[in-house]
């Protein structure tokens, strides 16, 4: 299962986003993928999941199989996500 975070580093969610990764490390040692939807990839990862709000938390199976998603503010629990990360 893989966890991925959808946002946009130069807006007003970016401090609360970084500070929970950050937080969700130290808490883990598991790591979320970060997702830009500015750049092609990105946009093309936020339309196969229907994205259109950031930040956006997303886990998948590893077959990409939507398994759980977490919208806007506030963020979710780290224990909420911390099953789906690798």
């Amino acid at each position: 299962m893989k966890a991925y975070v959808v946002y946009k580093s130069e807006s007003d969610h970016a401090r609360s986003v970084t500070d929970f990764l950050r937080d969700f490390e130290s808490r883990t040692g598991k790591k979320i993928e970060q997702v830009n939807p500015e750049s092609a990839s990105g946009s093309s990862f936020c339309e196969t999941y229907d994205i259109m709000e950031y930040p956006t938390i997303v886990a998948t199976d590893d077959n990409g199989v939507l398994l759980n998603e977490w919208r806007g503010q506030p963020l979710p629990l780290i224990d909420e996500v911390s099953y789906y990360a690798n």
